[in-house]
């Protein structure tokens, strides 16, 4: 027997729609505090020392959190090149945007200081501000559009055709979906700054913690709401295939009715997920104004996950279902690469995800305790 074998494409698939959520999630969980902090940077600092202190409490840290989204492409480009064709092409400018933001914040984090001008400084501190913002902002619209469905079809030889526009992805509920991402990473970040700064700063960041955090649980609420009673979701009307060749076309589905909540009904157990994301949300709240800037941060990343996973359980077995051909809607069993090709990954990503664990545990461990403003007034070290 050839050794992929030994484990069925089936199972495969599903780990591998497993492991697509994880690596979101570790995305969102640890980059997401990076981007709140950055939210907060103008509001949580009011002096320029209050403010490098929070530059500096994720300077050491953010890069190697973005590894997570690295890692997000390239199992969706090579785990699910149906789902990397249409999203990274029907997406593109919503995706350019976010590279902005992105690639914006370590250059201001290199240019801030160079002058001493405060006017220059409070120019790429709002960068900063943008650089957090938008891209939380844009995921969660994103989020919001992948439950709506996405215009996209296929042709008869398979060639993907996307008529949507970037405007159009601007909706009403897209846009409540961009502010529960916000929000929820506002409250992560606002629970890190609290872990890792004192004083004025870090009161200022529970504060504006929680009010995040109540806007998380509002916000996250009203969403499912709008779900229910005015989104529909979708639902596959044929035979499911598990272990077929990876032809959306094969199949048939429909829009129907409250068909985002049919796992929820089918498999009570699922609704674990919003239940997390909900009370996670409000613990983090009560630890943020108990100070407990650890156990808070424990429980926001918790509500993330929650939030993130909710989406997850509601969807499946969708990945990306079709507003314009509801057959045309990716799923985990037909739109997968080949049995080896999700073999080998899993293999490789078995040897190489422990790896960026340890090595990023390591990191945290280094750099534990809180940033000393003393030694960034002082210009002791490498501080920003």
């Amino acid at each position: 027997m050839i050794l992929h074998e030994l484990v069925s494409y089936e199972t495969l698939r599903l780990v591998w729609w497993v492991l697509l959520g994880v690596l979101l999630i570790g995305f969102a969980v640890t980059d997401g505090f990076d981007l709140g902090t950055g939210m907060l940077l103008p509001f949580a600092g009011k002096t320029d020392l209050e403010r490098r202190v929070i530059i500096n409490s994720i300077g050491p840290v953010w890069e190697g959190n973005q590894v997570w989204l690295i890692l997000g492409g390239g199992a969706i480009f090579a785990a699910w090149p149906q789902l990397y064709a249409v999203s990274f092409s029907g997406f593109y400018l919503a995706m350019f945007v976010i590279l902005v933001g992105l690639i914006l914040r370590p250059v201001a984090f290199k240019f801030r200081s160079k002058r001493a001008d405060p006017r220059w400084r409070a120019r790429w501190d709002w960068a900063l501000f943008f650089s957090g913002v938008v891209p939380a902002l844009i995921f969660g619209v994103a989020v919001g559009n992948v439950l709506l469905g996405v215009p996209f079809r296929f042709t008869d030889d398979m060639h993907i055709l996307y008529e949507g526009t970037f405007l159009g992805l601007l909706n009403p509920f897209a846009l409540l979906c961009g502010l529960v991402s916000v929000a929820m990473l506002a409250m992560h970040g606002a629970a890190w700054l609290q872990l890792k700064t004192d004083g004025l700063v870090a009161d200022r960041a529970r504060r504006y913690g929680s009010v995040a955090a109540i806007a998380t649980v509002v916000l996250y609420a009203a969403a499912g709401v709008v779900l229910w009673q005015a989104v529909d979701g979708y639902r596959i009307t044929s035979a499911i295939v598990t272990e077929g060749p990876s032809n959306p076309l094969f199949k048939t589905a429909q829009v129907a009715t409250g068909a985002w909540f049919a796992n929820f009904d089918n498999h009570r157990w699922t609704w674990a997920a919003p239940v997390l994301g909900l009370v996670a949300s409000l613990l983090a709240l009560a630890l943020m104004r108990a100070r407990r800037g650890g156990l808070a941060l424990l429980a926001s990343g918790a509500a993330i996950a929650g939030i993130i996973l909710g989406v997850g359980a509601a969807m499946f077995p969708f990945i990306l279902p079709s507003s314009l051909d509801p057959r045309a809607s990716l799923t985990v069993w037909d739109s997968s690469s080949s049995h080896l090709t999700l073999f080998i990954m899993l293999v490789v990503s078995s040897v190489f995800i422990p790896l960026i664990v340890a090595y990023t545990s390591w990191v945290y461990k280094v750099l534990w305790g809180k940033v000393d403003g003393a030694a960034i007034a002082d210009q002791r070290g490498h501080a920003y």
